[in-house]
């Protein structure tokens, strides 16, 4: 088992969540809310876990949305409080390790959810009150068992993120024998979430070379093991490279991503319309990286493709788009159900998220217009 320090405590191994209780008790914690989502609150991984970390389990909240949103965030808040919880374990993706830490949040602080938006100026406002937050992630994509942030679906339509070093989870347990299960579908959209995270933070302008190690390492990490993941799902060696280039882009986004997430988080908050994060990051990020190319220093644009395996001036974004189909994920938002009607509120919301500020090229109004355009025509 490695113990790894860096940003928090993380525990990776294969079978390691076999020792979440004693990792648990070992935060000095003993009444835990649990959260995760319908579909694994009805699988025999879920009962597993559940049985062995046994009374410590004071409440569950198993309604997490595919996209979190403010009303399941205070349901999950409203039960660590009646159940007098000391810490939430969440145990899944993204969207159950997200909605902890909101409820984090919400049970420990005062006023709307909203206020503590680093848009508005969040960041200062959350304390180190925040409830204590252990990640047992189930996929191999978000990267959120050790990431600062939360995206939030508030009441106002808005997706917005909630971001400090206190929604950092005390421990990340990440046991790739927990995705062997993950159908190929969604190993391919988690797997592009990774992949799209260490690529994405690589580029970005902001200084953070010791960033940039572990993002670019990552990126050649899923390159090359993401089709076995898909294809194999029973490949104990490629879920374990697969969770760690996920943990990679994790540790890594701390620097700051760019216009790709600031394109697909208003697109995750579409009403009526289900959108998976990671599929829209993989679908996105060719032609944001293409727009992108002529402020990407040429040493950046090197180092990516030796990490894709690539020659000389071989194009990356054709490579993603070929990765894309090879993984029979979708070419466009259209075929997701994106339409040209949304395209105005979609750019508002990429122009106000947190992410457009660390992108290597500014993008106006009218950039974002015919990004998004371009993707809905295909």
């Amino acid at each position: 088992m490695a113990t790894i320090n860096y940003l928090t405590r993380i525990e990776f191994d294969n079978g390691v969540s076999a020792k979440a209780t004693e990792i648990i008790q070992s935060l000095k914690l003993s009444r835990i809310l649990l959260v995760t989502d319908p579909g694994l609150y009805r699988s025999e991984v879920y009962r597993r876990f559940a049985d062995r970390l046994g009374p410590l389990v004071q409440g569950v909240f198993h309604d997490t949305p595919q996209n979190p949103d403010e009303a399941a965030v205070e349901q999950a808040a409203q039960r660590y409080l009646e159940a007098r919880c000391d810490g939430i374990v969440a145990l899944g993706g993204g969207s159950s390790i997200d909605l902890a830490k909101g409820a984090a949040i919400r049970a420990t602080h005062d006023g709307p959810l909203q206020s503590y938006a680093a848009i508005h100026g969040g960041v200062a406002r959350i304390t180190s009150q925040v409830a204590p937050v252990v990640a047992v992630p189930t996929t191999a994509g978000t990267g959120s068992e050790v990431g600062r942030a939360t995206l939030i679906t508030l009441r106002t339509g808005e997706k917005l993120g909630l971001i400090s070093p206190y929604l950092i989870p005390r421990v990340a347990i990440c046991d790739p024998e927990l995705t062997l299960s993950l159908p190929p579908g969604l190993t391919a959209a988690t797997g592009m979430d990774a992949l799209t995270h260490c690529l994405e933070t690589f580029v970005s302008p902001l200084v953070n070379p010791p960033a940039e190690a572990i993002a670019i390492d990552g990126l050649a990490r899923a390159a090359r093991w993401i089709k076995t993941a898909v294809s194999d799902g029973g490949n104990i060696e490629a879920r374990w490279q697969m969770m760690m280039a996920a943990l990679q882009g994790g540790l890594t986004f701390q620097k700051g991503l760019g216009a790709v997430h600031a394109m697909s988080h208003p697109l995750g908050a579409l009403a009526g319309v289900k959108l998976h994060h990671g599929t829209l990051n993989a679908v996105i990020l060719p032609v944001v990286y293409d727009y992108n190319l002529d402020a990407t220093p040429q040493w950046k644009q090197d180092s990516i493709r030796r990490a894709l395996g690539l020659d000389g001036n071989a194009s990356v974004s054709d490579w993603i788009r070929q990765l894309n189909r090879d993984l029979n994920l979708p070419a466009s938002l259209s075929e997701m159900g994106v339409t040209r009607a949304m395209v105005k509120g979609l750019v508002q919301g990429a122009l106000q998220d947190h992410s457009n500020a660390s992108n290597p090229k500014p993008l106006a109004e009218q950039d974002y217009h015919a990004l998004f355009t371009s993707l809905i025509d295909g």
